[in-house]
């Protein structure tokens, strides 16, 4: 694989029936848009990391970075930041994969720090990237 390559996406189960599930109910008709153009950011992230705000590496390790991206939903006038709404990643470099770990807007965090709660969900849901939280 070249580095050109575009990464695989991947979604995993527990981020798709707790998080997504609620943005498809919530922007029914504009959240397809919004999902296909973070799949497509997602499947170029090795030139996003360090380019800009919209990519935060967290932690990395043994070629796995957990990293926190920002997005918009599609139809509103919110910037990606401003909105609120995050996806935690974690990218195989040397498999050239992503897999998604967490989909939220700001009204899932609980508590009143963000990055302990995402921190608290993976290593409670995701054995595998437990060690990176």
């Amino acid at each position: 694989m070249s580095t050109s390559d575009p990464y695989v996406v991947e979604v995993e189960k527990y981020a798709e029936r707790h998080y997504i599930a609620g943005f498809k109910k919530k922007y029914k008709g504009t959240w397809d848009i919004t999902w296909r153009a973070v799949e497509e950011e997602l499947k170029r992230i090795e030139t996003l990391i360090g380019i800009n705000n919209y990519v935060e590496t967290i932690v990395g390790k043994d070629g796995v970075l957990i990293c926190k991206t920002e997005f918009r939903v599609a139809g509103t006038n919110e910037s990606k930041h401003g909105s609120g709404n995050r996806c935690i990643v974690a990218i195989h470099k040397n498999r050239k994969l992503v897999r998604v770990l967490l989909v939220y807007g700001k009204g899932d965090v609980g508590g009143s720090r963000e990055t302990d709660w995402w921190k608290g969900e993976i290593r409670d849901n995701y054995r595998d990237y437990s060690e990176y939280c």
